[in-house]
Parts: C-alpha cells; structure tokens; sequence
C-alpha cells in the first residue's frame, strides 16, 4: 500500500513520509523513532543530536547560494495519536501504518494516519536529503511526546539552538498561518466504590454509543460534535428511573480526541426490560436527532447479554453519574477580542469504570491562563464532591500572537503573491509546542503552518495530495527569501 504514497508529488517528502510510517512511534514509546532519526541524520552526514529527553536536533549548512544567511529553526513532533476502529484488528506497537490513496486524500485502513505530525516531519526530512534546494542553515528539531504532554518541549534546553526563526509545520489548513494557541492542562479523577451482589431478577445488557465522528479536541472543538461520554451518561442516567445498575463502563480514549465510542454493562430488572427498550427508543432517538447534522452515523444499541455477578453500590452510582453530568464539555468561552476563536473548553476524554474502581480524564485548554486554571477547578470541584481524588498536570502555556513579526509579514506576503487571496493569520485552539519553546527561546519568531489534514486523532485521519503541494511551493520559497 505504502507504494501508492511513493509515486505522490512531491516524491521526496511522499518517499520520506511511507518510510516513517513503517516505524511505530505511539507517545511515550518513542525509542524506535527517535533511532531511527538518529540514524537517518548520521547517515546524511549530519551533525545529529539526543538530548536528554529524546529530542533529535539534526543541523545541516545552508545550501545554493544561501551559506551564510541566519539559521532557521523547522521543528515538528515525533509521536503520533493511536487510534483505531472497534472492529479494526491493528497493533500499533509492531506494525506499519497501512496507507492507500483515495483521489486527491491520503488515508489509513481503520486508524489514525499519522499525518500529524508525520507530514510535518517527512517535509524537514526531505529538505535535511536534499541537493538541489536553496535554504539557510537548517536546524530541525524533532520532539518527542507531542500529543500527551508536550514533554519534549517542556525538556528542551536553552542554547540547543542559534535560529532566530521558527517555522512548525504542525496546522492542518493550507490558507491558514497560526501565530497563536491555546495552552492546556490535564484533569484526573480517580476513586474507588463498593460494589454489591447481583440478585436474581436481573437481566444483562450491553448499551454501546458508536459511529461519532470524533476529532481533535482543540481544533475540532467548536464544531459542536458529539461526545460518546455524555450521550453514554444520559442514557444511563434515565435509566435509573427503572432501577437499572452499572457494572462496569469504558468510554474514550485520548485526551486530545473527541470520544467516538463507549460501551457500558449494566443489569436490568426482568420486569423493566420493556421500559428500557422504551428508553432506547426515545431518548435514543432525540439525541441520534440532535447529532444528525453532525454525527449522521451516530449508533446506539442495547444487546443481551449475561447479567453481571456485581454492580457499583447504587448510591455510588447515582453520584458517579451525576458528577460525569455535571463536568463540563465542549466550548466555555469563545475569546471576545479574536472573532471566532474557541478561548476556553473541556474534552470529557475518558471514563473508566468497574471492579470497584473509576478513571475520568479530561484536558482543558485555554488561551487565557487564569480561565484554564478557573475551568480545571470548576471539573476538580465536580469530581471532589463524590470524594475522588483529582490532580492536575502536565500543564503548558499559551503562545502570544506577534502578527507584526518578520516571518509573519515575510509568509503573508508570498502567500498573497503565490495564490491571489489574503491567508488566514490567526491563533488556534490546538495546543502547539511554540509557546512552551519560547520560555527558553523568548526571542525566537515563530510561524506554524501546514497542509490540509482532516479527522486528526480518529481513524478518520487524512491528507490531501494537491494541498501538500501547495505548502511544500510555499515552503520552498519562504526558505529561498529568508536571509
């Protein structure tokens, strides 16, 4: 499959990308990508650096014509986000991704693709092999733990680096130039219940919320899609009106992804079976209604199956409930000063529940810090209340906008000139890594742009062929014209 991806325009950067794809680099268990960084730089030749985290630095001398113009800094990350479809048999850990084309789109069988970051990262490949380009001294800074943490970012020491400009190649819209983002942090609860004896009089099931879209829950977050979490929840949640008692629950994923599934087991009362079908008939229906717009192949389902041996204690589960109600999701404040921009939300990511025990993840982003931190405290306040233990971390900052900089005025200029229309300059709701990068380098410009990727972080995940071209033109002569 990955033969297809190799004949693409640019061939280089396409060649680079399928070569990446073959090694498995989840967040977290970057070791075999790193390596093989490391040895693709050595074996151009290259000044190749680990730091201490696994960041790979690999510098190479300007070329053409441009020997002595001031480095330039092209950063993207390493790890990509493990995502996959129920009935998609993927190993993650030993295996390539599968990629085919379709028309003008590059995609994945049944999992995420990888084109965040991959393209990103196969584009400085191509330039750190090429001969024929022009371009400044490069220094490429691949980071690692991009996608649930930012650790790389956060690890990278002060004078790695001598480039006044920084382009990352990490946005997913060609008209787009992101000089602004949101900074996030993690929110965990965690606690513990009693769990009770099932009786006779019960029958099992098994209630299932598939077929959501899902997506990046900063980039996608204002598109109002549904979240498997809390649809999960208002089913059982009515439920309660017919004694039905929760087993056990495991909705979501990630955190940067919109929850696209969840499946509880429950018990129902033998004579309330009819009911709950009723329940599943009618609210089932309001919210397949209410998501019809957005998630048209939105699923939910009740099979049979054994009842469970024990259930959450039923005051527990009453709480438990609630709480999941209660904590916010989706946007919380779109930002007064920039039209259209998400200022503040919450991704409801996880929920995992049974043998006594409770997981709930969510991530908080913000581009204004006190409203991140007011938010996260809102969700710990919510969970505190039933006596979990909640902790917050992996926080990072927000990245200011300077849309007066060189490189902005520079890449808006060739941007208007190339295509005959005015780019977007804007901030994004995504957490990028330039703002954590700042604090070490606070006087390094920094632009971040990409080509066209759809259904980041879902099975979904693709990138369109044409728009590559186009970044990869605009890429090309941003480097020939910075001096």
């Amino acid at each position: 499959m990955s033969d297809a991806v190799r004949v693409l325009e640019p061939k280089s950067l396409w060649n680079h990308f399928a070569d990446l794809n073959a090694v498995p680099r989840p967040s977290k268990k970057e070791e075999r990508v790193i390596e093989f960084m490391k040895a693709f730089g050595e074996g151009l030749g290259l000044e190749t650096l680990v730091d201490h985290i696994g960041n790979v630095i690999i510098k190479k001398p300007g070329q053409l014509g441009k020997e002595n113009a001031r480095p330039v800094v092209m950063q993207s990350h390493l790890d990509m986000v493990h995502q996959k479809n129920a009935d998609t048999d993927f190993d993650f850990l030993t295996e390539g991704i599968r990629m085919r084309v379709e028309g003008d789109w590059v995609d994945a069988e049944g999992t995420t693709l990888g084109a965040d970051n991959g393209i990103g990262v196969a584009t400085i490949m191509a330039l750190l092999a090429s001969k024929d380009i022009p371009h400044p001294p490069l220094e490429a800074l691949f980071t690692i733990d991009e996608e649930t943490g930012m650790t790389g970012a956060m690890e990278l020491k002060g004078g790695l680096l001598s480039g006044p400009i920084l382009l990352n190649l990490d946005t997913e819209d060609d008209d787009e130039l992101s000089i602004g983002c949101a900074g996030g942090i993690d929110v965990s609860a965690e606690g513990s219940y009693q769990q009770e004896n099932l009786g006779e009089g019960f029958v099992g099931r098994k209630v299932k919320v598939a077929g959501l879209n899902g997506g990046h829950s900063g980039m996608d977050i204002h598109k109002g899609l549904g979240n498997a979490n809390k649809i999960m929840n208002r089913l059982l949640l009515e439920g309660e009106s017919i004694g039905i008692r929760i087993a056990e629950i495991d909705g979501g994923g990630l955190r940067n992804a919109i929850p696209r599934e969840s499946t509880a087991w429950v018990a129902i009362p033998e004579n309330q079976e009819e009911a709950w079908d009723e329940i599943m008939e009618q609210l089932g229906g309001e919210i397949i209604a209410e998501h019809s717009t957005t998630d048209s192949e939105l699923e939910l389902s009740s099979e049979s199956c054994d009842a469970p041996d024990s259930v959450a204690e039923e005051k527990f589960s009453g709480q438990f409930l609630r709480a999941i109600q209660a904590c916010p999701n989706g946007i919380f404040r779109m930002s007064p000063d920039v039209e259209g921009l998400v200022q503040t939300s919450n991704n409801l990511a996880r929920i995992v529940l049974g043998n006594g025990g409770y997981e709930v993840l969510c991530l908080t982003r913000s581009s204004v810090e006190s409203e991140k931190m007011d938010e996260a405290h809102t969700i710990r306040s919510v969970f505190e209340l039933i006596g979990a233990k909640v902790t917050m971390d992996g926080d990072y900052p927000g990245w200011t906008p300077k849309p007066d900089s060189e490189i902005v005025r520079l890449m808006t200029k060739i941007y208007r000139e190339r295509f005959n229309e005015e780019p977007h300059v804007m901030a994004c709701h995504a957490g990028l890594e330039c703002g954590i990068l700042g604090q070490n380098y606070p006087d390094m410009e920094m632009i971040s742009f990409g080509p066209n990727i759809r259904g980041a972080h879902s099975p979904d995940e693709k990138v369109q062929i044409s728009s590559v071209q186009k970044f990869w033109g605009l890429l090309l002569e941003t480097l020939e014209r910075l001096n």
